[in-house]
């Protein structure tokens, strides 16, 4: 991007777009019989372009081409400064270094560097899924892109997988899970707000740009949805992302098939501790495994190669334990296990392990905006006890599994 803007190695003419002249530069309205027309630095703009897109391809696979009305695009200005909205006919943007109109974005292509009336350089990309995540609306806290990473590769979520995930929360992993998984896959997800199940909802359908058939959203406690809506041993994986996760380490077990993996996202090292010795004391799994992981950006300019100042340090724990065969038992440690237990008198809340709590009127609010944008086949968010039979009206039993289990 440096050597781009650099006087000697400017970016292409067909890369960049000017707002104060049109199309062309300053000479190029003229011309006579002998001198060549020059040719557009961009395809023309539409003449009645539409305010929203019906995407036929789940997410980033309908996003292909010149920018349109209805699509989130990305700015990112000179000094490394990101903004993402979405393109309205009678949108504008502005900024301390640039601003246009909407309509002067639509027709281009991406990765276009556009030239402000000002003479502000402003680069148009759309936002990967790591950038939505951080810039959508939020009702409680997300996983981050490096830590749901983590889970998709360590977790093993392959194409095709029965996911059983608790704690949906803004929705963030959840389009991590179904990216992996695919149209072919099954994830339930359960979250115990109705509001923060909604503002997930909203945000999942937006990235896919409408409701992902492989989903299913249910609203109650993860021991009693899976009691009623899960098969046994019926899952390949479960994904927890809550509070007290040893408390649903039965739920899990009975639900995982044999070598299935349970995995679970833990703030504090407390959380850690007593997540993995309720794994160890249940004896339906295999000796967990945790870790945690920091990510740091490095500064690479001429002599210059030197660790940035600033990283993404801790920001949770991962916990990962595969299903036992019914009657068999965990291998034999080696060394005996150490001084520990619990009691009730330790238990916490959530401002006791740092984890932060929407105040309801910004919950309220986000909430409300969300609605008002979702799509007309948004997602459903199912009772906990109800079965997909019933929500689809047809006779159903409690005990009833999902079609995909």
């Amino acid at each position: 991007m440096s050597e781009q803007n650099s006087e000697d190695h400017g970016p292409s003419e067909d890369a960049i777009v000017s707002c104060a002249g049109g199309q062309g530069g300053a000479g190029e309205t003229g011309g006579s019989d002998n001198v060549r027309e020059p040719r557009p630095a961009v395809r023309p703009k539409p003449e009645h372009p539409t305010r929203s897109i019906a995407q036929e391809s789940l997410g980033q696979a309908g996003r292909r081409g010149p920018f349109r009305y209805g699509e989130r695009i990305q700015v990112t200005d000179s000094k490394g400064a990101k903004n993402t909205f979405q393109l309205d006919p009678r949108g504008y943007f502005q900024s301390r270094r640039g601003s246009f109109h909407h309509r002067d974005a639509v027709g281009l292509d991406e990765g276009t560097v556009l030239i402000t009336e000002a003479g502000h350089e402003l680069l148009l990309l759309r936002p990967l899924l790591a950038d939505y995540v951080l810039s959508m609306p939020r009702g409680a806290q997300v996983v981050y892109p490096k830590d749901s990473g983590q889970v998709v590769a360590m977790g093993d979520i392959f194409p095709g997988a029965r996911v059983l995930e608790a704690g949906v929360g803004s929705g963030a992993l959840t389009m991590n899970l179904l990216s992996a998984i695919g149209e072919s896959g099954y994830l339930l997800s359960i979250e115990r707000r109705e509001d923060f199940a909604r503002i997930a909802a909203s945000n999942v359908d937006s990235w896919f740009g409408r409701h992902h058939p492989a989903w299913e959203l249910r609203t109650g406690d993860f021991a009693e949805v899976t009691a009623h809506c899960v098969e046994a041993s019926s899952v390949d994986r479960i994904v927890l992302d809550m509070l007290a996760p040893w408390e649903n380490i039965a739920a899990s077990a009975r639900a995982l098939v044999p070598g299935g993996l349970f995995l679970a996202y833990a703030a504090t090292t407390t959380q850690l501790s007593r997540t993995v010795e309720a794994l160890r004391h249940c004896g339906l799994f295999t000796e967990p495994e945790s870790w945690e992981s920091m990510v740091r950006t490095w500064n690479v300019d001429g002599l210059s190669v030197r660790p940035d100042h600033r990283m993404v340090a801790h920001t949770g724990f991962l916990i990962t334990a595969r299903r036992l065969a019914v009657g068999s038992r965990p291998l034999t440690r080696k060394r005996p296990p150490a001084r520990g237990a619990y009691d009730d008198g330790g238990y916490w809340a959530p401002q006791d392990v740092g984890e932060r709590v929407s105040s309801d009127r910004k919950v309220r609010r986000v909430l409300r905006d969300c609605l008002a944008k979702q799509p007309q086949d948004a997602t459903p968010v199912l009772p906990g006890r109800a079965t997909r039979d019933a929500a689809d009206g047809t006779n159903g039993t409690d005990d009833e599994a999902p079609a995909h289990a």
